[in-house]
């Protein structure tokens, strides 16, 4: 993200899931707020990734999304196992610097994940 605000609530809600969980308070919130910073920035693709992921967040009470994946020799994708709130931060850093190049492209897969889950 590019605004300083935006940083700063980023930050913020790093910090409340990694003492509280998913569970924190505020933190669908929390999210929508931080999707205004991303309206504002106008990157479409960090906006609509947060509106899915507070829209999974209140249908499930989990961030349990297949979004990440590992290669075998032969080029085979595995889904990483990985626990909800370590996978959600994992989001969350990535759109810390959401305009490098690949991680832009783990954002889109958050986003195709999300849509397929709530769709």
């Amino acid at each position: 993200m590019k605004l300083e605000a935006a940083n700063k609530k980023l930050e913020a809600i790093i910090k409340n899931v990694e003492k509280n969980g998913l569970s924190a308070d505020n933190l669908i919130d929390d999210l929508k707020e931080l999707r205004e910073y991303a309206l504002k920035e106008q990157d479409p693709l960090v906006t609509k990734v947060l509106r899915l992921s507070y829209e999974y967040l209140g249908e499930n009470n989990s961030f349990d999304v297949q979004a990440q994946f590992e290669e075998d020799e032969e080029e085979n994708e595995y889904p990483i196992e990985i626990e909800d709130t370590e996978n959600f931060l994992y989001l969350m850093n990535l759109l810390k610097n959401a305009d490098h190049k690949i991680n832009r492209e783990e954002i889109k897969d958050y986003r195709t994940a999300l849509k397929l889950e709530l769709y």
